[in-house]
């Protein structure tokens, strides 16, 4: 399941949440980790819900051949999103951080599901304090200006005298593929 919300106030606390959860022991660790058990991702680099399938499906696959590179499968969404091998940096620039705004949740399901598409929604609306808007409006978060830095993407001449829609269409495509190819 995957959720975008915009207007999102509580990014600092969430942080704070999940940094405490990864070191609390015992049944009180679990619960809060079960409670937290998405990827929280900051949309500002993501160009399309199809990076964001790709980063799904390649974690899943890794996790099926328990090949993660990452602890969960939530973290190695995060860490496919990178362009770089490196989690820290993946962190950094995917995940949520004090000044994130917009975010989306994703939930990797285990099967069968211990919660139903209503209950989920629900929890992932009681977690965060923001707007959920419909997916399509993920274009209109994106920094598409610092997608093109951290893919190196400015002075390409494929986007050449390139502006609009179209550019961000071979942005996307480049940025897909250059993940897709690195999978």
């Amino acid at each position: 399941h995957i959720a975008l919300y915009q207007n999102v106030s509580n990014s600092e606390e969430l942080l704070k949440r999940i940094i405490a959860a990864s070191t609390l022991e015992g049944d009180e660790g679990d619960r809060e980790r079960a409670l937290l058990n998405y990827a929280f991702v900051d949309p500002t680099l993501v160009t399309s819900l199809t990076q964001l399938q790709t980063a799904v499906d390649h974690a899943l696959l890794s996790s099926t051949q328990s090949n993660l590179r990452t602890k969960t499968v939530h973290s190695e969404i995060i860490y496919i999103l990178n362009p770089t091998n490196n989690i820290m940096e993946a962190l950094r620039r995917f995940g949520v951080s004090k000044s994130t705004r917009s975010l989306i949740l994703i939930r990797v399901n285990e099967r069968p599901p211990h919660l139903s598409i209503e209950e989920l929604e629900t929890a992932m609306n009681d977690l965060v304090n923001g707007e959920p808007v419909e997916l399509d409006r993920l274009s209109a978060v994106t920094d598409w200006a610092a997608v093109r830095k951290m893919y190196k993407l400015n002075g390409d001449v494929v986007l050449a005298g390139v502006k609009g829609d179209e550019e961000k269409r071979i942005v996307n495509e480049l940025v897909v593929a250059t993940k897709s190819v690195a999978a």
